[in-house]
């Protein structure tokens, strides 16, 4: 079963986010709803947040940051974001092991 915050489309993988920003760890807390909730230590303003959650989700799957894109919620908490010719199998996979440890705490 795949994950629900994820789709894959031709041009890579989409990822549906809810992102708390002004955190004290970036880190992925776990899926509410369709969405995956992730919390950014960076600031809503002038788009920090937004680089910060793109930066973050490209470490985490091993991308480069110019593969990760905003799609939609620039100024949203409820984000999608594309990871441009991303495996989908690898990128679900990944997550749901990161979701089953709950262990993920990595800087951006």
């Amino acid at each position: 079963m795949k994950l629900p915050c994820l789709r894959q489309t031709d041009a890579g993988v989409e990822v549906f986010l809810f992102v708390q920003p002004r955190a004290s760890r970036n880190k992925i807390i776990g899926l509410q709803g369709e969405e995956l909730k992730v919390t950014l230590t960076a600031p809503p303003v002038d788009g920090a947040a937004n680089k910060a959650c793109c930066t973050f989700l490209a470490k985490l799957c091993s991308l480069p940051k110019s593969s990760v894109k905003l799609i939609s919620g620039d100024t949203s908490r409820h984000k999608r974001l594309l990871l441009e010719d991303a495996d989908f199998p690898e990128i679900d996979s990944l997550l749901k092991n990161l979701l089953v440890s709950r262990a993920v705490n990595r800087d951006a």
